[in-house]
């Protein structure tokens, strides 16, 4: 981990090319408020769609909601630590799909049009999930995507926000260390960017106090 410091001391704020085609090349780029405003907007018209055409009761509306919220914050999690970071063992072929979907962003952690999937990709896979939540949920899956795709988007908030601007004085601060602890000093722990829930409950905390000191040292 230590050349990936390096390189974040020394790195320019925009990463070169990750393909040579340059229409292919923008689509791995976006402004962080693309994505953000699209899935807000889409969470706005499930749940319109929920009041509308179906029956659900208000509070059933609500928890389903922030129940989509907190299954996206476990899916971050786990899509984090076992599909972005490859495994031990994995084939060459999947460590570089691997680094383009996020080793790319390791390298990299500037480059604030990389912090986010590409808008195009984020709605085809958001699309997928309205029809495979709707076969297993239902009438229930449009109030529960609406939270899941909410969980994304404040998700790119909290990433945008920790790799552009210093930490603040209060206890969000701790966002900044686990993340920087991810980046800088061990990419085994600490997959949870949005909140640090599922490190508690999968076991993926820091080992030492020595990671914390040197990840509080690079935030100054």
């Amino acid at each position: 981990m230590k050349s990936r410091t390096q390189k974040f001391k020394s790195n320019s704020s925009e990463s070169p090319p990750m393909f040579q085609n340059k229409i292919l090349n923008r689509l791995t780029q976006t402004h962080i408020a693309t994505p953000i405003i699209i899935f807000l907007v889409y969470a706005i018209g499930l749940l319109w769609y929920t009041e509308a055409r179906t029956d659900i009761p208000v509070l059933a509306v609500v928890g389903l909601f922030f129940a989509g919220t907190l299954g996206f914050t476990l899916t971050e999690y786990i899509v984090h630590r076992w599909i972005y970071h490859p495994p031990h063992g994995a084939s060459d072929k999947y460590k570089e799909m691997t680094y383009n979907m996020h080793g790319f962003h390791h390298d990299y952690p500037k480059d604030k049009k990389r912090l986010a999937m590409p808008p195009i990709l984020a709605v085809i896979i958001a699309t997928l999930l309205l029809f495979l939540f709707e076969l297993v949920l239902g009438q229930y899956s449009f109030a529960y995507l609406a939270g899941f795709v909410t969980g994304y988007a404040m998700y790119l908030v909290v990433h945008y926000t920790v790799h552009m601007y210093p930490p603040p004085k209060n206890f969000l601060k701790a966002l900044w260390v686990n993340h920087s602890i991810h980046h800088y000093s061990e990419d085994e722990v600490l997959f949870g960017v949005s909140q640090p829930l599922w490190d508690y409950v999968f076991g993926t905390l820091p080992k030492s106090e020595k990671d914390k000191k040197h990840a509080v040292e690079i935030l100054k």
